[in-house]
């Protein structure tokens, strides 16, 4: 008599739950952002215009005596009084609003569309991974990096006032913790907010070249556009209060200041830097739950 071994009982995935979930997906994100040179490129970009707007310029026309586009009509003991070291934490935030927001907003897009686009969200989910926890841990990911890309930001711009400051035999004045620890909260907030709007561009879109091109012609055209319509109607000037480019902008705007002339791109007096900075945290909320709840609702079980 001939037995027959019975058939092996398929096993369901193994889910784990949201905090497994969130765990594995940052260790993993963290992984791929490391060894993608699109991260590398971002943050490379993004310092070399720090270096460039920050410094060279300035430093170039303060030693020729010939003013740059970027700092028109100011004076030598102004442009050397930018590049010491008390000033750092501004420099650090000025180029934000307009350049590095614009940057990590790509970063984030196409850290979420380009999960789509190589078929990553559709195998892990496919395998039973938590679906939030997966979200999260990508976001959580992300966030590392506008951390290390702010750290490694200001420890440059620290730097080059210092070179400054001793190549020009200043006296060295370290900027207070006080401005250090305001400077990198409001960085912190528009650079995070911009990435993770970012990244649910990429998750609704379900891939980068749609979600980078929205984003960024919102942020560097659509936002001003509206601003200068706002100037001749006044519920669209009541409407851009609350856009995102214009909360970020005067976040920063209430920390250097604004004085209309050698101002930087982006900042912006529109709303206190207290309003802004509540506007900043609610599109942060509000970038992580459409991302987890779109995920959750549309894509594959």
């Amino acid at each position: 008599m001939t037995t027959t071994a019975p058939a092996p009982t398929p096993t369901a995935p193994a889910t784990g739950g949201l905090l497994t979930g969130v765990g594995r997906s940052t260790r993993a994100e963290l992984l791929r952002l490391r060894k993608w040179p699109a991260v590398w490129i971002t943050l490379g970009t993004w310092l070399t215009l720090s270096l460039m707007f920050g410094y060279l310029f300035n430093y170039l026309s303060y030693a020729t005596g010939d003013n740059s586009f970027t700092n028109e009509g100011a004076s030598q003991a102004a442009l050397l009084a930018e590049m010491m070291p008390a000033n750092a934490p501004n420099v650090f935030l000025q180029g934000m609003p307009m350049f590095g927001g614009a940057l990590v907003m790509v970063l984030g897009a196409i850290v979420a569309g380009n999960g789509y686009g190589w078929g990553t969200w559709k195998t892990v989910f496919s395998l039973g991974a938590h679906r939030s926890g997966a979200i999260l841990g990508s976001l959580g990911a992300l966030t590392v990096f506008v951390v290390a890309t702010l750290v490694a930001s200001f420890a440059l711009d620290l730097g080059l006032s210092l070179l400054v400051a001793t190549t020009e035999s200043q006296d060295i004045v370290m900027p207070s913790l006080a401005s250090v620890g305001e400077a990198a909260g409001a960085g912190f907030l528009l650079m995070e907010m911009w990435a993770l709007i970012g990244f649910a561009l990429g998750t609704i879109a379900r891939g980068p070249a749609l979600s980078v091109g929205l984003g960024l012609v919102w942020a560097l055209v659509v936002e001003n556009l509206l601003r200068g319509v706002g100037q001749l109607l006044g519920w669209i000037e009541s409407l851009t209060t609350v856009l995102p480019g214009t909360a970020g902008g005067s976040l920063i705007g209430s920390i250097v200041g604004v004085d209309g002339v050698d101002t930087p791109p982006g900042v912006l007096d529109t709303v206190s830097g207290t309003q802004a900075a509540i506007t900043v945290a609610i599109y942060i909320v509000v970038a992580v739950a459409v991302s987890v709840v779109v995920v959750r609702r549309r894509d594959v079980a």
